[in-house]
């Protein structure tokens, strides 16, 4: 079992098969290090040695060092896009523990390359104006306003494009343009942010940036951001051999497939999210927002929340939830993302969700800046109250 098995109670599953079960795990695990359990067992989780796994090894990282054992070295650029792909370097910026051994095999073996860059997604697909639209978990005056950002790019010095007419990415960009770009965020969002915020702001406008150097430049498969958002949209759209057929490198044979699956997924998540700002769905609390997702699929909500975060309080973590039904009962899928700026300031999502989930009967957790929880159908109001009068955050 590959990510996942750590956080359920698999007894009976290995009571009825005859062979050994494997786990290869990164979440927190309900079992202690050699415990007794029924059948042959062997659980491979971080946290049994000290190690943190939701920031220092993903459980594609755990399968990448499984394969090396038997010297399976070409597959260490999977790691990357696991741990990329499951924001193991959210925090700091750059990948940590366990990951930098699974991005030295990868540089040796010639896979992936590492730079310090903006953080600013879409480094080879998005135009410069856009993907800086788009930038940061803090409300900017450019915010969702492509004008706002042409012009403010044209006061920095930085052409739109380039001497061909071509349009401008970020890869595009020299040193200097970036160092200009990196100045002019840092002092508008330190005039945005409380003091005490500050010293986390350099983070949150730069960082390592990782390519797969046997990709095309100026395609969604030559950054590891954005490969994994491709990989993430087969999975939360049942695709998931698509996503296998990509990683195999079998492009040629599914790309007119995945490129329709992800302008579908992208054209949902635009519709769903303008649905929740027109009927102004947020309700604000004292300590959190919430919307009820209702008629979105519950694979997503969480992604549409995060979409939604730079419209809103980003002192405040964004929740929202979908209904879903289960084979014993129904509930809700409830998805939080918030700013990094709180999680730097020691709040740790992932454990308030897990532990108010288990207070109404539901399950949960995650890491600090997204995590989710699954509540029964008739507990959603108690859990969002709960959840509220659980957080302090001191503006």
């Amino acid at each position: 079992m590959s990510d996942l098995g750590s956080g359920q109670n698999i007894n009976g599953i290995c009571n009825r098969l005859s062979s050994s079960t494997i786990i290869l795990d990164h979440h927190p695990s309900i079992r202690k290090l050699d415990c007794d359990t029924v059948g042959n067992l062997v659980e491979v989780n971080p946290n049994f040695y000290g190690l943190d796994g939701s920031y220092e090894i993903s459980g594609g990282g755990l399968s990448y060092f499984f394969a090396k054992t038997f010297h399976e070295y070409d597959l260490s650029w999977m790691g990357i896009l696991s741990a990329v792909g499951d924001m193991q370097n959210s925090m700091s910026g750059r990948l940590v523990g366990l990951n930098r051994e699974i991005l030295s095999d990868s540089k040796e073996t010639g896979f992936v390359k590492s730079n310090n860059d903006l953080l600013l997604y879409g480094r080879h697909t998005r135009p410069l104006f856009k993907a800086l639209s788009y930038f940061g978990d803090v409300h900017l005056p450019f915010t969702n306003n492509r004008n706002e950002c042409v012009m403010f790019l044209d006061d920095l010095g930085i052409p739109l494009k380039n001497e061909m007419g071509t349009v401008r990415y970020l890869c595009d960009l020299s040193m200097d343009e970036k160092s200009k770009l990196f100045a002019e965020l840092l002092k508008m969002i330190t005039r945005e942010v409380p003091a005490r915020y500050v010293k986390y702001v350099p983070k949150l406008i730069s960082g390592e940036s990782y390519e797969f150097l046997n990709e095309e430049p100026y395609t969604t498969f030559k950054d590891a951001s954005e490969y994994s958002t491709i990989i993430n949209a087969c999975g939360r759209n049942n695709k998931a051999s698509l996503g296998m057929e990509l990683i195999k490198g079998n492009k040629n044979k599914v790309l007119d497939d995945v490129e329709s699956l992800v302008k579908k997924h992208r054209r949902y998540l635009a519709v769903n999210m303008s649905k929740i700002l027109d009927e102004n769905r947020v309700e604000i609390l004292e300590n959190i927002q919430y919307f009820d997702g209702s008629g979105i699929k519950a694979s997503v909500v969480g992604t549409i929340a995060g979409m939604l975060l730079n419209n809103y309080d980003w002192q405040k973590p964004l929740i929202g939830y979908s209904h879903v039904d289960g084979e014993e009962s129904s509930g809700y899928k409830v998805s939080l993302r918030c700013s990094k700026l709180l999680a730097y300031d020691g709040i740790h999502f992932g454990n308030i969700v897990r532990d108010v989930a288990n207070k109404v009967g539901g399950s949960g957790g995650g890491h600090s800046v997204a995590c989710g929880a699954y509540v029964p159908e008739d507990n959603i109001n108690q859990f969002i109250d709960l959840l509220n009068n659980s957080i302090n955050i001191n503006t």
